[in-house]
């Protein structure tokens, strides 16, 4: 019994804890009014990152290497026909894999497979097909995708963080009002900023019969990406007048 007393009150504890987490403990003040606000600022994403691999395979490793480094050049020559610097794009690994025949009791290597996976971010996303389906035209990439996403998130933060307050002034307002007062200053706030960039929107790679893309338009032609939604909760404490 001692021991289910010792861990209840443990658990209670534990979560005391977790409330004041969530709603952070203000001491009730004479003449002041403690309000709390979501608000939220809703903006378009201001990058695209376009993300894919390179992989070539020969029976040799330097083959291979010598193959991938090839691939790498034709992808070069797109971005620089698109006005983009090479050192734009980033590398996240690359990777040389052996391939072995499991079907031989001795697992021979048969071959060397080189992979890389290369992220390019855009700012103006009229460049964004082009590259997407000149890359497809070379077929030396694999797994194209594309994420739209906002970088400049502090800005929309503080966008969003404007509007919970202005929400929970008029609050503090209406309770003045009611009670016969006027809101003062204020003395106590205390701010939480939520991101909801989930705004991926994956491309197919391009049709390889060239008339067929020509007669269809794309399956996103015509649509905008999908915008970015940051929510803010403000808890304030005004003085009364």
């Amino acid at each position: 019994m001692k021991n289910m007393a010792i861990l209840l009150s443990v658990l209670l504890a534990m979560a005391g804890m977790a409330i004041a987490q969530e709603h952070p403990a203000v001491t009730a003040q004479p003449n002041s009014v403690f309000v709390g606000a979501d608000g939220k600022f809703e903006t378009n994403p201001d990058t695209a990152v376009i993300q894919f691999s390179i992989a070539a395979q020969e029976d040799t490793s330097r083959a291979a290497y010598d193959h991938a480094s090839k691939n790498a050049e034709q992808i070069r020559e797109i971005l620089k026909s698109n006005g983009i610097d090479p050192k734009a794009a980033q590398i996240g690994y690359l990777a040389l894999q052996p391939i072995y025949d499991w079907k031989n009791p001795k697992h021979k290597v048969i071959a060397y497979k080189v992979s890389a996976n290369v992220s390019l971010k855009l700012k103006d996303f009229s460049k964004v097909a082009p590259i997407l389906s000149q890359l497809a035209d070379t077929d030396v990439t694999e797994n194209q995708s594309i994420n739209y996403t906002l970088e400049d998130i502090d800005a929309a933060k503080s966008r969003a963080v404007e509007d919970a307050y202005r929400r929970a002034r008029a609050s503090a307002d209406a309770i003045a009002r009611a009670s016969g007062r006027t809101v003062g200053e204020l003395s106590y706030a205390s701010v939480d900023t939520f991101e909801n960039i989930r705004v991926v929107q994956p491309m197919m790679r391009a049709m390889a019969n060239k008339s067929m893309a020509a007669e269809a338009p794309a399956p996103t032609e015509e649509f905008s990406p999908q915008t970015v939604t940051v929510t803010s909760h403000v808890n304030a404490m005004f003085s009364l007048k």
